[in-house]
């Protein structure tokens, strides 16, 4: 019961802050969404880096960075895009989220 309301309020500010960086950055092509997963993947190796668990992990981990993240959005902008703009925006948002996700490690190991 914990663990998911902790979730929850973790979801609560992730999901938010996701929106409004997407209604403040998002245009031709999607600043804001690509911002949001970035930091969500920053984030996320960090506190594997940290060996975070229990309430933590679910506050952090799955309630902020998944709330934060999204994969839906990146999947219809990609198609909104066209195939060439679309594959170009998914293989940067890629590259980027994990690069970012083992910087987070690095730096949660520091």
């Amino acid at each position: 019961m914990v663990t998911g309301l902790l979730v929850a309020l973790g979801g609560a500010v992730g999901a938010p802050l996701r929106y409004a960086l997407g209604q403040r950055y998002d245009a031709r092509w999607h600043h804001g969404t690509l911002a949001a997963n970035i930091v969500a993947s920053l984030l996320l190796g960090a506190c594997v880096g940290w060996s975070l668990d229990g309430s933590a992990l679910a506050l952090v981990g799955t309630g902020f960075c998944g709330g934060l993240s999204t994969y839906s959005s990146l999947a219809v902008q990609t198609r909104d895009l066209g195939p060439a703009r679309g594959a170009a925006y998914a293989a940067v948002t890629i590259a980027t989220g994990l690069a970012a996700c083992a910087l987070g490690f690095v730096i949660g190991q520091a």
